[in-house]
């Protein structure tokens, strides 16, 4: 699902001299971005993208294929395979299964000595205890799905209450993989976009993570770029290089979360993809490139240009993102006619249709719209976007 981007995509596919098919279950998701394109400029093939065989059958349809992009975690595994089955060129699936299982992950790279955590597994989450996750972890702990996205999944442990709700939530939640626990780390949280070829890593940049309150860890705003110090962004990137080189790595863009905490940056995960949400959108405009063109050159085995490219910038972008107060229906959302009055040439962004089911609203899955907003730092977009998105309103009606 790459519900922002398709454009910039397709932009980069034609001046390749390639054309895009987009294979999808789901097209009403790709509509805003359709609409800002020239009819026609993307074949769009209706498939349920759940289904293996379909979508192989849908790609050797395709008679002049020569690439294939799989730009999110729930399809990364299918997309390296088909890849392979079809001569196209990626990266080994094995690869990506790796990345895919964070505990996995924490362990490898804890035995090459790149991350001071160890995963502690939670095969019985109404056996777990306070004392067994202290012993294992400290407390607070984080036990969370090794597979999970968009903040899914994750319950933070500090006490007797919360490993309640860890029990009751976690006994009913849809597992993408196995549960696991890790300590809790203290501090900002940010990500690091990077793209690689042939072990080359280079730093695009790093977006900022505002969450919510604890014990929740819904992503609230989003600002690119960072303004570390140039040692610090050096630093960050060779050993963001060293921990994909440990996974193998390669020809790829990542998406990886860290925390500045008060022993210096520390690894929470490794996501084989491009930027969610509209960290594409943020990376496209403060650079002054189109990012995309990168995922085109990979697909078709050819050296990124955006490891060379010297960015001519713009202005630095931050984006809050909209949730409702509760779950229920989506009926309206309130304010966005109004957001012209704000500087920083704010613009809503909407993900999900009036009517549609919105069942969580503490995580990535609850939010109906995203407000962007640009400034000459990342600070001072963050403020505008901030602001702009306090006049807008997520009106929710619950279920009878």
């Amino acid at each position: 699902m790459l519900s922002f981007g398709l454009a910039h995509l397709a932009r980069a596919a034609h001046e390749s001299g390639e054309r895009l098919a987009l294979l999808t279950g789901v097209e009403p998701l790709y509509l805003h971005e359709l609409a800002t394109l020239p009819p026609g400029a993307v074949d769009v093939v209706q498939v349920d993208t759940h289904d293996r065989t379909a979508v192989a059958r849908a790609l050797h349809a395709i008679s002049d294929l020569s690439g294939l992009i799989s730009s999110t975690d729930t399809w990364g595994v299918a997309g390296a395979e088909l890849a392979a089955e079809l001569g196209l060129p990626g990266i080994e699936p094995a690869v990506i299964r790796l990345v895919r299982d964070k505990s996995r992950v924490r362990d490898l790279l804890h035995d090459k000595g790149l991350s001071q955590v160890l995963p502690f597994p939670v095969d019985d989450v109404a056996a777990v205890s306070l004392d067994r996750l202290a012993t294992a972890v400290g407390l607070p702990a984080v036990v969370k799905d090794a597979a999970g996205t968009s903040s899914a999944n994750v319950w933070l442990v500090r006490d007797g209450d919360d490993l309640d709700r860890l029990r009751r939530e976690a006994t009913h939640a849809a597992l993408f993989g196995r549960l696991f626990a890790e300590p809790f780390l203290a501090g900002p949280v940010y990500s690091a976009e990077t793209v690689t070829w042939s072990g080359q890593t280079r730093l695009l940049g790093l977006s900022s993570r505002l969450m919510s309150a604890q014990p929740w860890f819904r992503e609230d705003v989003t600002a690119f770029p960072v303004a570390l110090p140039p040692p610090d962004l050096r630093e960050i990137e060779t050993w963001l290089g060293e921990v994909l080189a440990v996974l193998d790595y390669t020809d790829r863009f990542a998406h990886i979360e860290l925390a500045i905490t008060a022993d210096g940056p520390q690894l929470i995960e490794v996501n084989p993809r491009i930027g969610g949400a509209l960290v594409g959108e943020s990376m496209c405009r403060a650079l002054g490139v189109n990012v995309y063109a990168g995922l085109i050159d990979l697909a078709l085995g050819c050296r990124p240009r955006l490891l060379d490219a010297t960015f001519p910038g713009g202005p630095a972008v931050a984006f809050v993102l909209a949730y409702p107060d509760r779950a229920g229906e989506l009926v309206s959302v309130e304010g966005v006619d109004g957001l012209n009055r704000y500087p920083g040439r704010v613009r809503w962004y909407p993900t999900k249709a009036i009517g549609t089911r919105i069942e969580h609203v503490t995580d990535g899955r609850g939010y109906a719209g995203i407000v962007l907003a640009e400034g000459p730092t990342a600070e001072i977009a963050t403020h505008r976007a901030v602001a702009a998105a306090g006049a807008v309103h997520v009106v929710t009606r619950p279920s009878c």
